[in-house]
């Protein structure tokens, strides 16, 4: 496992766990965003990522990142 700021453009990861504040999670489940869920790393910027889940598009910061492991 590798927290998801670490990942590589261009791979398809299933999300194992991830942990932050209430609210962040509550957002990332209505994005549909799970353990178990697949998401692709379509851009990898400095200080985020752009994913995909299904035929969501998703900026996500490089904090919010580190706490979730794929």
């Amino acid at each position: 496992m590798q927290p998801l700021s670490q990942s590589i453009q261009g791979a398809t990861y299933t999300i194992q766990w991830m942990f932050g504040l209430p609210e962040v999670l509550e957002n990332m489940h209505k994005l549909h965003l799970y353990q178990g869920s697949s998401i692709r790393v379509l851009q990898k910027y400095k200080d985020c990522l752009i994913v995909s889940s299904g035929d969501k598009r998703i900026a996500i910061g490089n904090e919010v990142a580190d706490r979730i492991q794929v």
